[in-house]
């Protein structure tokens, strides 16, 4: 290991703690993001700890190192997966906080200096900062406002349980808490659950992109390889035994399982991923989450899911893998079909409803409540009920970059749902469900005023447990000194302009 450097002159604010294993090319865009923080060099420092790269990944940041006194490296023997290496970075952090990364991802060029102004203005033991995907999901409902005292009770921290936060060294170090090490799966997800109980005070800042969470073209990062059933679902049971250890059997406990229950297991069987898979791998993980259902996971839980994912719960029950399948496959096809236009100087009014395969998705209407339709037999009115959920659906609208990292922000709006029977004469309560919108451009709020550039318009549909969104034909394009633009986009797009032009030139002939 490299001997730590000399203190700055003035105390370290942030440590900076990111695991690096041959990442190659992918790594030069949190380097230059780094190089690029607001914050003063000196208050922050840069440890990477380079897990045995094979790659030249060590010689790049030794000379990085060299060039810059505020980023040291730390060498170790290949531990096979980065909570060794997040350990040794808290150890030898000598920051208030310490802000963990991946060597995939990236920071917002301000995003340390807001975070650790947010952390003291809060009190935080736990500051999470708004993230972007770059073909990786990230939290939605979780980043919608600032939560400066956010609580597993009041706000879905669930929702948020990778290691991208900045932490306060001391709680870390009076907690004990460190990453499980060995190479195994859902080693953040113990770390931060039991971060969550831990701390005293928790905050959200949502106002400003912090992190950029980023899928490598070529899938290669370690959250997308292949893995071990029953081993995955053993590292699943020590994050529900921290929750257990810190609630009571009820309505608390039943949502934070359902986390689990909703994106682990229920968002595995339906995803292209377990489709696709070979059929022993796809029996192994089908029979371990039939096992986690009976074990872990008390009645409430699946309950309180939204209808589609209650139905995939009812038939792992009823051991029917292959209805399984179908009914994925029939939830694959959901989608919104939305349309939009300018109705204001910054005012946009949208038009849009959730389609399937064959046209406008339907419900049913019968008996006082609302329905799904789907194409699976064999399911209780019970679980397809979607009567509550029904009445909170909504349209959003939101601004997204383009050619950026993904930074968005939802804008703010009132949105109107209205049932349309269907005159189906097989089934008379049948309707279809249309969202108006109506948003109002505040550029002001938009990544906390750094919004120069060109941003596209999104309608996303949030109904009965699905969300779903597509891009609008409006650009909203915002200058530095200028009024910002926001246009409705003229012509086809250049592929169907292209098959027209085709089609054109051998009619004529």
């Amino acid at each position: 290991m490299s001997t730590p450097k000399a203190s700055a002159v003035v105390p370290v604010k942030v440590s900076v703690v990111v695991p690096v294993y041959d990442p190659g090319v992918h790594i030069e865009e949190l380097i230059a993001s780094l190089l690029r923080q607001t914050m003063a060099a000196g208050e922050f420092e840069v440890i990477f700890v380079d897990d045995g790269s094979t790659d030249g990944t060590g010689e790049r940041l030794d000379a990085l190192a060299a060039a810059h006194e505020h980023v040291s490296v730390v060498h170790i023997p290949n531990s096979g997966w980065p909570s060794r290496p997040r350990n040794i970075g808290i150890e030898r952090a000598r920051g208030e906080y310490v802000q963990f990364a991946d060597n995939d991802d990236w920071f917002g060029d301000e995003a340390l200096q807001r975070l650790y102004a947010y952390a003291k203005e809060n009190d935080a033991d736990v500051v999470i900062g708004k993230m972007a995907g770059r073909g990786r999901g990230v939290p939605k409902e979780l980043f919608r406002r600032n939560h400066p005292r956010a609580t597993l009770a009041n706000a879905p921290l669930i929702d948020s349980l990778t290691p991208h936060k900045m932490f306060r060294r001391s709680f870390l170090m009076d907690q004990g808490l460190r990453f499980p090490e060995g190479k195994r799966r859902l080693e953040d997800h113990v770390f931060v659950t039991a971060s969550y109980f831990l701390a005293e005070r928790i905050s959200v800042l949502s106002d400003y992109v912090c992190y950029f969470h980023v899928a490598r073209p070529d899938a290669s990062n370690a959250g997308f390889r292949a893995f071990d059933p029953a081993g995955y679902f053993g590292n699943l049971r020590e994050a529900l035994d921290i929750v257990d250890a810190h609630t009571e059997p009820g309505a608390l406990r039943d949502r934070l399982h359902r986390r689990w229950l909703r994106v682990e297991m229920v968002g595995r069987l339906t995803a292209p991923r377990y489709l696709d898979a070979p059929a022993a791998w796809r029996e192994a993980f089908f029979a371990e989450v039939r096992s986690a259902l009976v074990e872990r996971f008390a009645p409430g839980v699946a309950a309180g899911l939204p209808a589609p994912q209650r139905a995939v719960v009812a038939l792992v029950e009823q051991d029917r893998p292959d209805a399984v399948r179908e009914l994925a496959r029939w939830e694959s096809a959901v989608r919104v079909k939305a349309s939009a236009r300018v109705t204001g100087e910054l005012e946009i009014t949208a038009t849009g409803e959730l389609c399937g395969a064959e046209g406008p998705l339907s419900f049913l209407h019968a008996d006082g409540r609302d329905s799904l339709r789907p194409t699976v037999t064999g399911l209780s009115p019970e679980t397809l009920d979607v009567t509550a959920r029904m009445k909170s659906a909504r349209m959003d609208l939101l601004v997204r970059r383009r050619g950026g990292g993904g930074e968005e922000f939802v804008l703010p709006a009132t949105t109107t749902t209205e049932r349309v029977p269907l005159g189906d004469a097989d089934a008379p309560g049948a309707f279809r469900t249309i969202h108006r919108t109506v948003a109002t451009l505040a550029p002001d709020t938009i990544n906390a005023g750094r919004n120069a550039g060109r941003w596209e318009v999104k309608a996303r549909v949030v109904s009965c447990g699905w969300t779903r969104e597509t891009e609008l034909p409006l650009a909203l394009t915002i200058a530095d000194g200028s009024p910002p633009v926001l246009r409705e986009r003229t012509g086809a797009p250049l592929l169907i302009r292209v098959k027209r032009r085709v089609r054109r030139a051998l009619r004529s002939r």
